[in-house]
């Protein structure tokens, strides 16, 4: 038989570094309520969630910096999503960097798009260590409370606890496939606006350049 609780033990911690590396709230949620239940420590748990989410940010950041305007020539459906952060940035840029992990479906465009922008790289750093501190502390102890709100209506938490586990799956997976269809049909939106205004444009069909912000573009 499978040892759960041996397993979560185990790779609980790594789970939740690489899980909040890649995305992650709903990760966290579940650490949290395992620290709870008794499996992880919630220490612990904040601490590889804000590992993972600064190092993840960090590096989309670095990638946008360098190499930003080459991906958008490549990838021009993420020119959408990178313009409405680039709009943010000039109008709050650092209310932007702190709270954008809250904001789901901009987790990983937001730091790229940033980097692409002209905010210095320590404000960036310095910003972003603080937002994953306030983040992972915020969805670990969200995850332990409902714990504490499960134990109190439903009794003794291990009676319940994988019941309360698939819940916690189910409200994760839904919000990830409500955020992934809203962006499917933002993308295709986009895409059938772009193709409008490039036809309008240049009857010859070429494509246009991408928006970049103007400490991308050459003197």
């Amino acid at each position: 038989m499978i040892d759960l609780p041996a397993i979560v033990r185990e790779y609980g911690y790594l789970a939740v570094l690489i899980g909040t590396f890649l995305e992650g709230e709903t990760i966290v949620l579940i650490a949290g309520f395992l620290a709870f239940s008794g499996h992880l420590e919630l220490p612990l748990v904040i601490l590889a969630a804000f590992a993972g989410s600064t190092s993840g940010d960090q590096l989309y950041f670095f990638i946008g910096r360098f190499w930003g305007r080459k991906l958008l020539v490549r990838f021009p459906a993420w020119r959408e999503r990178t313009e409405r952060v680039f709009y943010h940035v000039h109008r709050h840029q650092n209310l932007l960097i702190l709270s954008f992990r809250f904001f789901y479906g901009l987790r990983n465009v937001t730091p790229f798009a940033v980097g692409m922008s002209e905010v210095a790289t320590p404000r960036f750093v310095i910003l972003n260590l603080i937002g994953a501190a306030i983040w992972a502390t915020t969805f670990g102890y969200a995850g332990y409370s409902f714990g504490h709100a499960f134990e109190f209506l439903m009794g003794k938490i291990k009676q319940y606890e994988l019941t309360a586990l698939g819940l916690l799956v189910v409200v994760g997976l839904s919000i990830w496939l409500s955020a992934r269809l809203r962006n499917h049909y933002r993308k295709q939106r986009f895409e059938r606006e772009h193709r409008g205004e490039t036809a309008a444009a240049d009857p010859t069909g070429e494509a246009a350049e991408p928006v970049v912000p103007a400490s991308e573009r050459s003197p």
